[in-house]
């Protein structure tokens, strides 16, 4: 017998044709959300994302691609939100909070949901002890909970990143959903050491960073992928539910050569002759759902 492989043991495995069914709200069958990333980053030092060939520090010229999207690419990203009619939900850097208050104004008119993404994406947590972690989680939150009002449901680690301890963290700090686990295209529910908590696909495929900054394609080629996914999604979902995202990055997407195709495709999308099966949301509505009418049992893990 051949030696077991280290496992998780924060779900069981689960093939989608083998679930029970659901509907969205209103019978619904495809969850549609958008989600920006808007993101801090330290000058000079840190982690970020480069625009080219890597530049010794203070490598000004990545660090100024990557505030563009706060400057200008986040109010184009908004722009073409409003102009489609879609809500928006963003996994927010906490130290904006500090840095760039001004951001937010026009994000809390529209409504849109707020996601915990750590206090910056010069950091990531994957290196950290437990009680820093935990420190971390908790800044993040408590920026988030002071500026809007109300605790954060959701999280979205700085680069996907986590501990062993992340889940259970999230769980013991009131989170109700996490993002980290693109491993399915409806959510599921997790094992923590305080409870469940639920998992909402989220997209590393459709998704402009890994899409266009590390694989190089083209913004129409990206274009495609969202056309390509949504019409596969349409039909798919007619036998199972589904969750369909598009995950836009303010310093990427919110180039205007790249809004172009961008909206092309969303808008593709919202006149497709069968958008009558999508339901227009945020990961927070879908965690929503899931915690009022598809509690462990119904969904794929129990």
């Amino acid at each position: 017998m051949p030696m077991p492989l280290p496992v998780h043991n924060r779900y069981p495995f689960s093939l989608i044709d083998q679930r029970p069914d659901f509907n969205w709200p209103e019978g619904k069958r495809l969850a549609f959300y958008v989600c920006c990333n808007i993101e801090y980053f330290a000058f000079g030092s840190g982690l970020g994302s480069e625009i080219g060939m890597v530049n010794p520090a203070p490598n000004q010229r990545s660090y100024a691609w990557r505030d563009y999207g706060n400057r200008v690419g986040l109010s184009r990203i908004l722009d073409l939100l409003d102009e489609l009619g879609l809500p928006g939900s963003h996994n927010v850097n906490s130290f904006l909070y500090d840095t760039h208050p001004e951001i937010f104004e026009r994000i809390r008119r529209r409504g849109d949901e707020i996601i915990g993404h750590g206090r910056t994406n010069a950091e990531r947590q994957s290196s950290m002890w437990e009680q820093d972690e935990a420190r971390l989680i908790a800044d993040s939150t408590a920026a988030i909970t002071n500026n809007e009002g109300k605790a954060p449901s959701g999280w979205l680690g700085p680069w996907l990143a986590e501990t062993y301890n992340t889940l259970d963290l999230l769980k013991e700090a009131d989170y109700k959903y996490v993002l980290d686990w693109a491993a399915d295209d409806q959510p599921f529910w997790m094992d923590t050491r305080a409870g469940k908590l639920l998992s909402v696909p989220y997209s590393l495929e459709i998704n402009d960073s890994p899409a266009m900054v590390f694989r190089h394609h083209s913004a129409r080629e990206f274009g495609d992928m969202i056309v390509d996914q949504f019409e596969e999604m349409i039909v798919q979902c007619e036998k199972q539910p589904l969750v369909f995202s598009t995950i836009l990055h303010t310093f990427v997407a919110g180039q205007p050569f790249r809004l172009g195709p961008i909206r092309k495709a969303l808008r593709h999308c919202m006149q497709h002759p069968l958008a009558d099966r999508v339901w227009y949301t945020t990961p927070g509505g879908i965690a929503d759902y899931c915690y009022k009418h598809l509690a462990p049992g119904v969904l794929s893990n129990s």
